[in-house]
């Protein structure tokens, strides 16, 4: 094995696979080590204290994954010697040990200055995920989306510094297909409305402003401009958020997975409005919308295309109109209720039901 030059190992290594194997691999001997390393294609991190120590190990590696506290000096080292990456993965979890609120607050944790190292020196990045850091601010992300110009996917969910200027530099980005906003309670209007005139209505797939506490209907209008957006979560969003912006998202032909969980003062004419003009529409989550009838439901009796309606909480949908559904909506495979309207529910009506769609009980 001496003989063997490293590329020749290398092209060795390209069949092995299994974490374990490479490292029983990389302790044969130190050409073996070395060759394991330059080959690696993605490392995940669970103690960041030593990564100085076995990161220039791995200059090759396009995956990078840690879930502990990282602070802004590692991502500095990770720009310089690892040029390659095009999958970051942040994505913060509490350790067993620590109280989250203690360890989501940690002041050492990953900021701007940290995500501007990354944006600089790692211009291939096209996933980036940055969930739950306290510390990222605009200035980080407005650097990644200026120098970044390959990223499709960016996942933003709790960052709670994040405001309306990140998203004004979001939405002149022209390659993102699914950006992730949950939790970003500063978010507003004008935010969205950066979003959809931008150039990256022209791109995105899949937004997700699940609980933005601030936005109204007057920015859910302005989704309607998105012409590629296939999946579309505005749960939690709130009261300001009603039939006058949900019945404008029907605008959108292309949408075909809907989530509008817990949005209590959306009614029928938000459903009749999407079953009419969204033919593509596939599932609609519609979790503690109170104010949907049976007539909502209904309306999508002869629609080509819905395969799954969620309709847990929703109170006034009777057992009628699941019958109804199931003679007329040919497409339909499931729908989710609540386990208390089983009890409810005559066992010779669930049957018949079962017959054209499963009834699934949560």
């Amino acid at each position: 094995m001496s003989q063997l030059e490293d590329h020749q190992l290398g092209l060795i290594l390209e069949w092995v696979n299994d974490p374990q194997d490479r490292k029983s691999v990389s302790l044969v001997c130190k050409q073996w080590m070395r060759v394991e390393g330059l080959t690696r294609l993605s490392i995940r991190v669970f103690d960041p204290d030593f990564l100085c120590g076995f990161l220039p190990r791995y200059p090759n590696i396009f995956k990078f994954e840690c879930s502990r506290l990282i602070d802004n000096d590692n991502l500095k080292l990770l720009s310089k010697t690892c040029p390659e990456i095009k999958v970051l993965n942040l994505n913060l979890e509490c350790p067993i040990e620590f109280s989250s609120e203690e360890y989501l607050l940690a002041s050492d944790d990953v900021g701007d200055d940290g995500v501007c190292a990354l944006a600089n020196g790692c211009r291939k990045l096209s996933k980036v995920s940055l969930r739950t850091r306290k510390n990222m601010g605009n200035l980080g992300l407005v650097s990644l989306i200026k120098l970044a110009q390959n990223l499709t996917n960016l996942d933003l969910g709790w960052c709670n510094k994040i405001t309306d200027q990140a998203l004004e530099a979001i939405g002149a980005a022209n390659s993102i297909t699914i950006l992730n906003l949950e939790g970003c309670s500063l978010i507003t209007d004008v935010g969205l409305a950066y979003l959809a005139t931008g150039a990256l209505s022209r791109s995105l797939k899949k937004l997700v402003i699940e609980f933005c506490y601030r936005i109204t209907d007057y920015g859910v209008l302005f989704l309607r401009q998105m012409c590629c957006l296939e999946e579309l979560n505005i749960a939690y969003c709130g009261r300001k958020v009603t039939d006058i912006g949900c019945t404008e998202i029907a605008a959108i032909q292309t949408l075909k997975i809907l989530n509008l969980s817990w949005l209590y003062n959306i009614s029928d004419s938000t459903l009749v409005a999407l079953a009419e003009n969204c033919q593509n529409l596939m599932l609609v989550d519609l979790t503690g919308c109170k104010l949907v009838t049976g007539a909502g439901i209904r309306a999508f009796t002869n629609h080509g295309c819905i395969e799954t309606l969620v309709l847990l909480f929703c109170y006034k949908i009777s057992g009628n109109d699941l019958e109804h559904l199931a003679l007329g909506c040919h497409s339909l495979k499931y729908v989710v209720l609540d386990k208390g309207k089983k009890l409810r529910m005559p066992m010779m009506m669930q049957r018949n039901i079962s017959r054209f769609y499963d009834l699934v009980w949560r």
